[in-house]
């Protein structure tokens, strides 16, 4: 019979548009569909499902246990003690097993769900039109063999043909092979929509797409991928003993740590326990769910042994076909019983590796418990020592300060004793402050080295006037009240401080008295070759004058010296007792036992102009202008008096 293909066409029409929208079933698949593949996805699964979780529920499961897996991160950083790289180790082992157990879990759900898929019957119209197609696709087989038989029956006729029979006979054998391209053609079109009905259909599309899925989820893991060759957690590069030797090298005690290192190790462990407690949560919500599903592959499990026990009592009074049919549905049982045990077992065992992953993470938060604790002691008591060595150290200050004001005098001494005091006490503190909260000294040796080499070159002028202050309050330095001359400054000591003192400036010439001008000098005038700083000694109050004087020409040299001797003598002499006490000053003071005596003293020299007699003598520095006045007077009162006898 041959076949129209404008008689096929509506019917093929009809057959795709009803095949997507057959409505699946699911009675027990027969034990050929093992193989098969695409599960259903609903939440707890209906009495007629033959798998006890739905798609979503699979999904639902692996994104929890993925997220719960991630955690390892944050424990890994949180894991710095050996003890901690140990538990953390444990947990991981763990971990990889659970993540294991999940995808074979899920896979062996998605193996039911994709039997339910293909065991699933359609719809009336659905089945006709798929009888319909297979009808067609034989009645298309059986014209294809019966054109190839004709095509052979005219192929040994043409062997003894001749003239116009053969050719009549070629003829019809092409006309053969055109109708059998047809028809070749025809299963091609029968081939393709039969395949593209069978991948279109909504429920083994929606299971190999979970399938997939699940692959690709299990990809980005490398424990599942790891445990297609090796146990679970054996992929693990790095053993505990490893981790904890590693890490103890870079231990450091409590008691080698600083107070500020010790407040930052605080706060670690805290947010270390943090971790934990986020951790240990994530858990227990992982097992409460694993908890919850557990219940419909157990409850499966009972229904699929209650089921067999029925078949068992029915196959005692049962025989011929009867029996034949109740061994494929023991078959059928036991491939379901089987998977839905691939499903039961693991779930048991994730509950169990659960309760013992909490009970690692319970001996974790204990262990850094003990030791936040321990880290608190060892903190209060270094609070505690600075809190007291601080004490001790301003204690003594006052006691120091009050010592001083009691029983020290001089009022130089005094300040130099109180500035002493200050330095000494801001030096202990630094230095308590700095052993308290620096864990390695030689550290803080070399920043401290570092640091005041910078400083020295940065603060070089101020540094060297503090030592330039040490050296003035010396000995022989100077002190408020005295009177001092630094170059060409003369003045009186108001302050005395540790960069720079202050001068009261007084008058050069004529009588000595304030000009109402206060010059500051830095202390590190001591050091500098150029200017000088001139101060009295201790004791002594006088200075000496010169002054030259022209001699009249063809006097007596001699006797005029002698006079102007006397003169300067007698004004000089009103303070002769006083400049003798200063003397012995000079004379005790100086290493040398002979001193020049504080007399006054006459030279003659000779100059361009003629003879001039140098005067030189001791004069009061309060006193000065007034003496240096009357011996003005009096010198040349003597000269003009010489001179006028000379002439006479």
């Amino acid at each position: 019979m041959r076949i129209s293909l404008r008689a096929l066409l509506p019917l093929l029409v009809s057959v795709v548009s009803a095949a997507p929208a057959a409505a699946p079933q699911a009675p027990a698949p027969p034990a050929r569909a093992a193989a098969a593949a695409a599960p259903q996805v609903t939440t707890p699964a209906p009495t007629s499902s033959i798998s006890p979780l739905t798609a979503e529920q699979l999904i639902q499961i692996l994104d929890q246990t993925i997220d719960w897996y991630r955690t390892l991160g944050t424990q890994q950083q949180s894991a710095t003690q050996p003890s901690d790289l140990l538990l953390f180790y444990a947990n991981r082992q763990t971990a990889d097993k659970v993540v294991s157990l999940v995808f074979q879990i899920a896979r062996a759900n998605a193996e039911l769900l994709s039997s339910e898929a293909s065991s699933a019957q359609s719809a009336d119209s659905a089945a006709r039109s798929s009888q319909t197609f297979e009808q067609l696709k034989q009645r298309t087989a059986q014209r294809g063999e019966a054109i190839e038989n004709e095509m052979q029956s005219v192929r040994g006729k043409l062997a003894t043909a001749h003239g116009g029979a053969k050719s009549d006979l070629n003829a019809q054998l092409l006309e053969l092979q055109g109708e059998l391209a047809m028809v070749k053609a025809q299963k091609n079109l029968f081939d393709t929509m039969s395949q593209f009905v069978a991948e279109n259909d909504p429920k083994r599309a929606s299971v190999s797409a979970l399938k997939a899925r699940i692959d690709a989820i299990a990809a980005t893991i490398p424990a599942v991928s790891a445990t297609a060759t090796a146990l679970p957690g054996a992929a693990v590069p790095t053993s505990a003993a490893g981790l904890a030797a590693g890490s103890q090298a870079g231990v450091v005690t409590l008691r080698e740590l600083g107070i500020w290192d010790l407040i930052g190790e605080a706060l670690r462990i805290s947010q270390k326990l943090h971790s934990i407690d986020s951790v240990d949560q994530g858990t227990q919500a992982l097992q409460e769910t694993f908890l919850k599903i557990r219940a419909a592959p157990n409850q499966q499990l009972k229904k699929l042994s209650a089921r067999s026990d029925e078949l068992a009592t029915a196959a005692d009074s049962a025989n011929g076909a009867a029996l034949k049919s109740l061994r494929d549905q023991f078959d059928t049982l036991a491939w379901l019983f089987t998977q839905t045990s691939a499903i039961a077992i693991p779930l048991n065992q994730v509950t169990v590796l659960l309760t013992q992953y909490r009970a690692n993470l319970a001996s974790w938060r204990a262990a850094v418990e003990r030791q936040y604790h321990d880290l608190l002691r060892v903190l209060r008591t270094r609070l505690a020592i600075l809190l007291g060595a601080l004490a001790a150290v301003f204690a003594g200050a006052e006691i120091w300060r009050r010592a001083v004001l009691k029983y020290v005098r001089d009022p130089r001494y005094r300040n130099q004793l109180l500035l002493l005091r200050k330095i000494v006490t801001w030096l202990l503190v630094l230095l308590i402050l700095g052993v308290t909260f620096i864990t390695h000294l030689s550290s803080f040796a070399t920043f401290a080295g570092l640091l005041t080499a910078g400083l020295a070159v940065a603060m070089q002028s101020v540094l060297v006037s503090v030592v330039g202050y040490f050296i003035l309050i010396g000995k022989y330095g100077v002190r408020v009240g005295d009177r001092v001359q630094i170059g060409n400054v003369t003045g009186e000591v108001i302050d005395l401080g540790l960069i720079r003192m202050h001068l009261l400036e007084l008058t050069s010439q004529g009588p000595l008295g304030p000009t109402g001008r206060v010059v500051a000098f830095a202390n590190s005038i001591v050091f500098q070759t150029s200017g000088g700083l001139f101060r009295q000694i201790p004791g002594v109050n006088f200075t000496w004058h010169e002054l030259t004087l022209s001699l009249p020409a063809g006097s007596d040299y001699a006797a005029l010296k002698d006079r102007l001797l006397a003169a300067l003598t007698a004004i000089v002499g009103e303070h002769s007792g006083e400049i003798a006490r200063q003397a012995e000053t000079i004379q005790r003071t100086a290493a040398s036992p002979a001193t020049s005596e504080l007399t006054p003293q006459v030279q003659l020299q000779f100059s361009a102009s003629g003879v001039e007699a140098k005067v030189r003598y001791p004069v009061p520095l309060d006193r000065t202008a007034e003496v240096d006045e009357r011996v003005s007077q009096q010198l040349h009162e003597v000269v003009r008096r010489f001179g006028v006898s000379a002439t006479s």
